[in-house]
């Protein structure tokens, strides 16, 4: 029990682990492709073939952490994921030790802008969940399962398409989740403000070119328009906890080299930027829409600028494939790529707010601008928050894999039932003929029943309750057959003058097997009183009949809300007297009498209720055991078209057919609904 407990702790612990920190990678792939990028240019890893898979790299590390998260969850494979959990942590923890010592990256990236961890606290999580590994490879199947495994590859699958579909849409879009400081209502200037302004100090240092010489260059000593700019390094020293959100975000005029930071992001007024970190390797199939885009920003008098990292050469490049005549601003790569999720991309600010984002594939079209920004609703987007968002997306998700899991063990719910309910109780399909049928049509009906269920056996007791009349002939009839017969009523006398009643003898020596005792018609048309009834219980248990107790109440005891205590009263009137061996022989059959020959039926879910209530009952005197083997039957307005949504619930166990009886082929439907 404690190594269980032990075992499905640590399972938990790393299956959230895992499952938080590979939905974010999921959530922003190109952002854990720039960090792996970061990880191979510290190890001296600069291949231009790497550097073209990171992004690929990326989607595929980020789905199999965020599936082997879900896997540990739901228990799937246990032995292989708990292998794979162990193998990745063992890499990581040996990656972050390396990070860590040799001080390759500043921040490991392992929950992505979500969370911030140093290489020393990450070392010694990964350390934490290597250990909590271990259990797990120890002893696999202590795991429990939430699915079974027959249909654990539904989970399987499905997540892996969630994930694959996601980072699709993340990679040619933008992430469904910001969590960075440039996300849509974010104030640019109040992000670049640090709690102590006089804790952090920016270097800002410039190479540029001239007659093949290189040279570096501060602001102070910015060169004149003879010097070709080539790039540029942003320095920033004081505390981490005093750095601002916004912290190497430097905006320079290429010609001047002076910051236009401030004032750009100052001025009031809509402004947009086409942010584009590479020129060289930027989507040059959005030219149309640029070129929209500029038209628009010229018509109505908006700002204009590409903000890149690119040096002059391929600013030139770019011009002559766009015939783009837009300004150019120069920043640090970083940033930019931080600032919108693309290459190129767009951003929208209004004064230092930022109003829109949109990938170079989502750029909006002439057909889209069509007014100024303020009246567009595209460029003025709803905001929501990160809570609602990230529960949209938990329901994206939760949603088809609660309901996949529901299903999956409402299926072995309900195949542990119909086991349960095979081994423990009888299902049973009876029919009441009433006052129907003269001898001839009545031996005609039963000839045509026993053929037809002697072609296709049933998966259930049937038996056919016949007027007095019938009784010999009929049961002498179905003697070799799978049909059982009934007598609809006895006298509650054993014997003597008592003129036009049989008693229980007299149908027993018919070779009758069950009586019908206590129907809602004997109670409203002759009176019978539970004391009647309870001397006709005991006289048919007495000749070795069975009983088929009929129990329910009316239609205005049902709309006072008084259907389980007319139910209790009858049991207890009549048959909650017997003693634990006589109680096996009797099948309760409850008919809500305003269902009965009205054509109204209670719903599955209003039979299901009284039934368990019935069941609840007869435990509560004859125990548990008993309840669970006793066969309840439902009794009002039963068909074909209804009978399998009935007899699907867990404590309804057949029915007392009436009218739906009297023709073999609807007795037959009702019988096929045990298939």
């Amino acid at each position: 029990m404690v190594r269980t407990l032990l075992v499905n702790l640590c399972r938990l612990v790393l299956a959230t682990v895992f499952i938080l920190s590979g939905l974010v990678k999921i959530i922003d792939p190109r952002g854990f492709s720039y960090k792996i990028d970061e990880y191979a240019g510290a190890a001296g890893i600069t291949d231009f073939h790497l550097a073209h898979a990171s992004l690929f790299i990326a989607g595929a590390l980020a789905m199999l952490e965020f599936s082997a998260g879900i896997y540990l969850f739901f228990g799937i494979r246990r032995r292989l994921t708990s292998l794979v959990t162990l193998l990745m942590m063992t890499v990581f923890t040996a990656l972050t030790f390396w990070s860590w010592r040799w001080h390759a990256v500043s921040d490991c990236g392992c929950f992505g802008d979500v969370i911030h961890l140093t290489p020393a606290e990450t070392f010694f999580k990964n350390v934490v969940l290597l250990l909590l590994c271990l259990p797990l490879v120890r002893h696999p199947r202590a795991q429990v399962r939430f699915i079974s495994e027959k249909s654990q590859w539904t989970i399987g699958l499905y997540v892996w398409i969630y994930g694959a579909a996601l980072c699709a849409y993340n990679v040619y879009m933008l992430p469904v989740m910001d969590f960075r400081p440039y996300h849509i209502g974010a104030d640019l200037l109040r992000a670049m403000q640090p709690a102590d302004a006089g804790d952090v100090r920016y270097t800002h240092t410039f190479i540029m070119e001239k007659d093949g010489e290189r040279r570096e260059f501060s602001l102070e000593d910015y060169p004149d328009s003879t010097w070709t700019f080539v790039d540029r390094r942003t320095r920033i020293e004081g505390s981490a906890k005093a750095l601002p959100p916004i912290h190497d975000l430097s905006i320079v005029s290429p010609s001047t080299g002076i910051d236009t930071t401030e004032a750009l992001l100052s001025s009031e007024g809509w402004k947009f930027l086409i942010v584009a970190p590479d020129l060289r390797e930027a989507d040059d199939g959005v030219m149309e829409r640029l070129a929209e885009l500029t038209d628009y920003c010229s018509h109505y008098g908006y700002p204009l600028y590409c903000l890149t990292a690119s040096n002059e050469e391929d600013i030139r490049y770019w011009q002559d494939i766009t015939g783009a005549e837009y300004p150019y601003l120069l920043a640090d790569r970083t940033p930019l790529r931080t600032m919108v999720r693309s290459n190129p991309g767009l951003v929208v600010l209004k004064g230092s707010t930022v109003k829109a984002k949109f990938p170079a594939i989502g750029l909006p079209s002439e057909t889209e601008l069509t007014d100024r920004a303020e009246r567009l609703a595209l460029l003025n987007p709803d905001l929501e928050t990160h809570l609602r968002m990230l529960l949209r997306l938990l329901l994206w998700f939760v949603g088809p894999l609660f309901i996949l899991t529901l299903l999956d063990n409402l299926y072995r719910l309900i195949i542990h039932i119909k086991n349960k309910k095979r081994i423990m109780r009888k299902h049973i399909v009876a029919g009441n003929w009433k006052m129907n049928k003269n001898l001839q049509e009545g031996v005609a009906l039963a000839k045509e029943l026993k053929e037809i269920l002697a072609a296709e056996k049933p998966n259930c007791d049937v038996i056919i309750g016949t007027p007095f009349i019938h009784l010999a002939t009929v049961a002498d009839l179905l003697k070799d057959s799978c049909i059982a017969v009934s007598a609809e009523n006895c006298a509650d006398k054993e014997s003597g003058a008592y003129t036009g009643e049989v008693s229980a003898a007299m149908v027993k020596s018919t070779g009758a097997e069950y009586v019908i005792l206590g129907h809602s018609e004997r109670r409203e048309y002759y009176h019978e009183t539970p004391a009647i009834l309870k001397e006709k219980v005991d006289l048919a248990l007495a000749n070795g009949l069975k009983v088929i107790f009929c129990i329910g109440e009316s239609l205005a005891e049902r709309e006072a809300n008084k259907q389980e205590a007319v139910c209790k009263a009858e049991l207890q009137g009549s048959v909650f007297h017997l003693s634990a061996e006589q109680w096996k022989n009797i099948v309760i059959a409850y008919e809500p009498i305003w269902a009965i020959g009205t054509g109204k039926t209670a719903t599955a879910e209003q039979a299901e209720e009284i039934h368990a209530f019935i069941r609840k009952c007869v435990a509560e005197v004859y125990g548990e055991a008993a309840a669970q083997e006793t066969s309840i039957l439902y009794g009002g307005s039963c068909k074909a078209s209804n009978a399998p949504e009935l007899f699907g619930k867990e404590d309804i166990d057949g029915g007392l057919i009436g009218g739906a009886s009297l023709k073999a082929p609807d007795f037959k439907g009702i019988i096929d609904a045990w298939k």
